[in-house]
Order: C-alpha cells, then structure tokens, then sequence
C-alpha cells in the first residue's frame, strides 16, 4: 500500500538473494512437505497468547524451531471457501465459492490445485483426513488418500447431553486411538517411511476441534470447570455496528442460548480440551517425522482453515469476519531458510501458501495465482511487508488486515474500522470519524473489484466420493 523504505528495499534484497541460493538447492533436490491442516483451530494456542489457558506444547514447540504469524487470516471464514482458495491459490471472488454449500468443483479447474501442481512437478502426493471440505470430497491428483478412520466413540457416562442446541459438546468414553484423527496420523506416519526416490508431499488433515468438542475425557480433565477463564465479552459491543454486522453476529442465537444454558464455561472447558486433543496428534505427526530420518530435508507447514468465536462480540462459530473468527494459526520450519523461534508480525492470508510452497519446491509459478511468495519473510520476519491480508465471507463482504488496522465493508457499503494497537478486542468502531475517511479509502481500493457470480449450491449427488490414485 505504500513504497519501500531504502533501508527495507537493501533489507529485501539481500532476503532474496540469500533465498536464490536456497532455491538453487532446491530446484537440484527438491524438499519433502509435511502439510499439517487443523479444522476450526483459532488462535488458542500457547505461542499466540490470546487465552491464558491454552495448551497446546507441540504446535508451540513447531514454533519454536520455526517462523509463526501473529497475524495471519483466512480468505474466508468457513470451511469449503477457505479450502478451496488455499487449495487454489484463488479468492472466493475469483471462483464464486463463497460459503460452505458451493460446489467448488464447478468453479475451479482441479489441474490448478496445489496437490496437482505439485503431482505434476515430480513429488508423490498423498492426502489423508480433511483437505478440502471432507475427506470424501477432494480433487486434483492424489497417489493415494485415507479418508479417516472408523465412528467416534460414544459419550462418556458424565456427560447428559450433547451440549447447547447447536454448539455441540461433550467428553468421549474411548481412547484416543479410537478416533479418526488419530488413525489419520498413523496412517501418515506410515507414509514417511516408504522408500523413493521422489520427494513427498503429505497432507494430513486433522478434524478436530471441529464440534462436536468431544474427545476422550482425560482431556477435559484437564480444564477444571470451576477454574476456566471465559473470553472478553461486553453486552454493549454490537452497539456501533451496523445492522449487516449485527446480522453476521447473530446475538439472538447461540450466544443467548448459551447464556441462557448457564454453560459457557462448559463449551470453552470442551474447546480447550479438543484443541489439546488436537496439539497431540500434531505432537504425534512431528515425532514420527523426526524417527523417519527425513526432518532435515522436510519442510513442514502447519494451518488451520480459519477461527472460531466463543462469545466475543455475543458471536459463535465462524461465518464473521472480526479478529476471533479470521484469525489462524501459521507456522513454518524450513530446515537450512527459516530461524528458530521467530515470530512475523505482518499480516498474511492464506493465498501465500501456494506460491510460496512451489517457490520453496524449485516449481514454476502458475499463471493463475494470486497472492504473494511469503519466502522473504520466512527468511527474514521483520522485513517490511506491504501486502494485506483479506477475508471474505459471502459475494460482497470483505475485511482488509494491514498494519495494525481492521478494515470491515458490507455488500450495503456500511463499514467498520478498528485500530488493534489501541483496540485489539475490536470493540469500537471508528468508521464514522471522519479522520479516518483517508484510510477507508485506501483499505477499500485494495477490495475485490470484480466478483464472481456465487456458485450453484452443492447437491447430494455431486458430492465427489474421491479420486482414483493415479498410474504409476
């Protein structure tokens, strides 16, 4: 949005001639990818800091060894959107698949997939669990994919009921070997370790948290009731918004049914202890990297489809598009590129991850991508960074990140702004104060000009049940 400094451009230049050798390196033996995708993950975790009693000690120890964004968002807040536009390397307004009914499959040429792309570059590709939208729908070129495994264990004699109305939670009676999460992990290890002379990309998809919030009890436990700390919630924060963001709220709905339940702190104890549930297998996935002897010559990156609300703004789920429901987690470790234990302040958004895993892969760029290659930053995080980060939930919403500044504009042109520095809980509005007229305009400039048509709604019967593996 504005020009390099000097002192930026030398900083820049130098990232990228340090990363031209790290390419070369590449393009003569290409790295193996170890593609971690979380389901509903927020930031939760540990390293981000936002609740003070989030576990998660393998996802921080990934940090740890790597680069992690403190600002990084989906394109879009809602599953399919948000998998099909990281998958493609396009916006929700290029390919009309805005929310979670629309049949991507018609919208977006499965030969431009990240999974095809890189098939097509040489690397074996295998895919387990949640992907794209589920396990069964999935497209592009797979070697070989594992859907998950077997049902869910039933509810733990403790638990009454299934949670409140929609908001769906309860601990479990098995074992954690019993959930499918699980057996994808297995089934991804396993994966290491064949023998080849071809690198791998392995994308494995776990479903939790996803609600229901429900694993094995011993997870709860770990939470007591009587000690979990609700989110930040003020009655009064939907006052300034406009009625398009109130919509989006929905304070009418699950949040009053929760308060009405008087079980908030049930459904935060259940979220915390599935994000843990979840941090484990992550764990798992990263000891059985490091017992393959290939974590030196594997570049591992770990996202989450988008956040997810639990009352902050009288809001829950995701399908918003404030702080709490776009906002991810995103983390990298390149071994021999990224330093240990730094964390990029920069706003990123999810149409990086293409580009830069064929930068990282030695692959040309596809002509059809449309967001940046985020290497720089991963070799030098506090480069400055003039890209923005932006989400859109259904054809004509959109929220622009850059800076420190929140930039909301409905489809009925109503806004709101809020300066994070000041304002991190997003709970003024400053679009009316005509000192900022400026910089809405700027923020609006870099919105979608052209929007794509939404897309026909899925139908039971184009619900893809797979792709055959492809011929050796």
């Amino acid at each position: 949005m504005r020009c390099l400094s000097p002192v930026a451009s030398v900083a820049f230049g130098i990232a990228l001639s340090l990363f031209g050798h790290w390419a070369e390196a590449a393009e003569a033996s290409p790295p193996n990818i170890l593609f971690l995708a979380i389901d509903d993950l927020n930031h939760w975790v540990g390293h981000l800091g936002r609740h003070p009693q989030a576990n998660t000690p393998h996802i921080d120890r990934l940090a740890a060894s790597g680069v992690s964004f403190t600002a990084a968002y989906c394109t879009a807040p809602a599953c399919n959107p948000s998998r099909a536009s990281l998958m493609s390397g396009m916006r929700p307004s290029t390919t009309g698949c805005y929310t979670n009914p629309h049949n991507w499959h018609v919208g977006i040429d499965e030969a431009k997939l990240l999974n095809s792309h890189l098939a097509a570059g040489g690397y074996r590709v295998y895919g387990a669990g949640k992907i794209f939208h589920g396990a069964k729908d999935r497209g592009g070129v797979w070697d070989d994919y594992f859907d998950g495994g077997g049902a869910t264990p039933a509810r733990h004699p403790s638990a009454t009921n299934d949670g409140v109305g929609g908001i769906k939670f309860s601990p479990l009676a098995g074992s954690d070997q019993e959930m499918p999460d699980h057996q994808v992990v297995d089934w991804c290890i396993d994966k290491l370790h064949e023998e080849s002379d071809r690198p791998f990309f392995i994308a494995c998809g776990l479903v939790k948290p996803h609600m229901p919030f429900s694993v094995p009890k011993k997870w709860f436990d770990q939470f007591p009731l009587d000690e979990i700390q609700l989110p930040p919630w003020t009655p009064s924060d939907l006052d300034d918004l406009p009625p398009a963001g109130v919509k989006m709220a929905r304070p009418e709905g699950d949040h009053q049914a929760i308060l009405d339940s008087g079980r908030w702190k049930e459904a935060v104890q259940a979220y915390l202890a599935t994000c843990s549930f979840a941090d484990h297998q992550v764990g798992r996935m990263l000891d059985g990297l490091e017992k393959s002897g290939h974590a030196a010559d594997t570049l591992v990156v770990l996202w989450s489809d988008h956040g997810w609300s639990l009352g902050e703004k009288s809001h829950w789920r995701k399908f918003a598009l404030w702080e709490e429901p776009t906002r991810t987690v995103f983390v990298w470790r390149i071994p021999g590129l990224t330093p240990e234990g730094h964390q990029c302040h920069r706003p990123v958004d999810y149409l990086s991850v293409f580009p830069t895993l064929v930068s990282l892969a030695g692959l040309s760029r596809p002509d059809h991508l449309e967001g940046p290659d985020i290497t720089p930053l991963l070799r030098e995080p506090s480069l400055a960074w003039e890209h923005p980060a932006i989400t859109t939930h259904g054809r004509g919403n959109h929220a622009v990140r850059s800076g420190d500044w929140r930039y909301i504009r409905y489809a009925d042109g109503s806004e709101e702004l809020y300066d994070q520095s000041r304002d991190p809980l997003e709970q003024t509005n400053l679009a009316a104060n005509p000192e900022h007229a400026t910089r809405k305009q700027r923020f609006a400039a870099v919105l979608p000009a052209d929007e794509a048509t939404e897309l026909p709604v899925r139908k039971a019967a184009n619900t893809k049940p797979g792709r055959k593996k492809r011929k050796s």
